[in-house]
């Protein structure tokens, strides 16, 4: 048994397929499949029953993938440690995000720590905060930041940065820029996909001063905030978007604010890890560049 064997292996029992590691690992399946049978072999069970085209792990496969995650974790230490006599910080981050952090804070984020390790190099994955905090779950991501909070008791939160959910329009549409939250539900509303932590954020808020989302008048629902930011441009309705993503429109004069007169709508991104997790140095060090930079947003 060797750590590759156990990468190999941890990729099968997450994906629940060979062809799928073999995709994840770059390995081919006949590969895949006999490190998988040396490591049956070596102790003597079967880690998976395959039941035609799928596969399903055995109570053997769960108790080694547990212990698994944390061999490779401390190899993982054990570079980094030996690495560390060079000073030169080196790695891929894979960072998961939801939209509005990942499209419109990371790239500022990226460059500064780029520039204090120029060896680093980054992946960011955007997905809605559901996903991304399910990654992190799932020891799929070792770090996330996301809108908003969700019931997992595996999750750390770490607040982030604060953000204003402001309502938009285009121009025309805009002739009253400052009304009552009971006048703006009356109007044509652009709504994010469920799960979206702007669209979770808005349904809490709205519930809160007693509007539920089905009273809406809904003009359309769509999975992106640049799809969402198109569809108020084209007149098909107002949106309550977070004021990062539509910064330069506002300023280049595209769509405009409608002001609510009688409410604030505020929110803070959090920074997700998993509470059983140890994060590598490299991870390590970029979370504490995360929490240094938010003071410049």
């Amino acid at each position: 048994m060797d750590i590759h064997q156990l990468r190999v292996f941890t990729s099968v029992f997450r994906n629940k397929s060979f062809s799928k590691a073999s995709q994840e690992l770059h390995l081919t399946q006949p590969t895949i499949s006999n490190h998988i049978k040396a490591l049956e072999d070596e102790f003597g069970c079967n880690l998976f029953d395959r039941l035609g085209r799928t596969i399903l792990p055995t109570r053997e496969a769960e108790i080694l993938f547990n212990h698994s995650m944390e061999l490779i974790e401390k190899a993982s230490a054990i570079k980094e440690a030996i690495g560390e006599i060079s000073k030169d910080l080196t790695g891929k981050l894979i960072v998961g995000a939801s939209t509005i952090p990942g499209v419109y804070l990371m790239p500022r984020i990226m460059k500064e720590f780029q520039k204090r390790y120029p060896l680093t190099t980054f992946q960011i994955l955007i997905s809605d905060s559901r996903g991304v905090i399910e990654s992190v779950s799932k020891h799929e991501l070792l770090l996330g930041i996301v809108g908003a909070k969700l019931g997992n008791e595996q999750i750390n939160y770490m607040p982030f940065v604060e953000d204003e959910l402001i309502v938009v329009s285009y121009p025309s549409r805009s002739r009253n820029n400052r009304m009552t939250l009971k006048e703006l539900v009356k109007l044509p509303m652009i709504l994010r996909e469920e799960g979206s932590g702007t669209r979770r954020e808005t349904e809490k808020f709205l519930e809160s001063k007693g509007i539920s989302i089905d009273s809406l008048k809904v003009a359309g629902i769509f999975g992106s905030t640049d799809a969402v930011k198109q569809a108020v441009k084209a007149g098909l309705g107002v949106s309550i978007l977070s004021k990062f993503a539509v910064a330069d429109e506002l300023q280049h004069k595209i769509l405009d604010e409608i002001k609510l007169t009688d409410v604030e709508m505020k929110r803070r991104f959090y920074i997700v890890t998993h509470k059983k997790r140890t994060q590598p140095r490299l991870y390590e060090t970029f979370l504490k560049h995360i929490l240094s930079e938010s003071k410049n947003f």
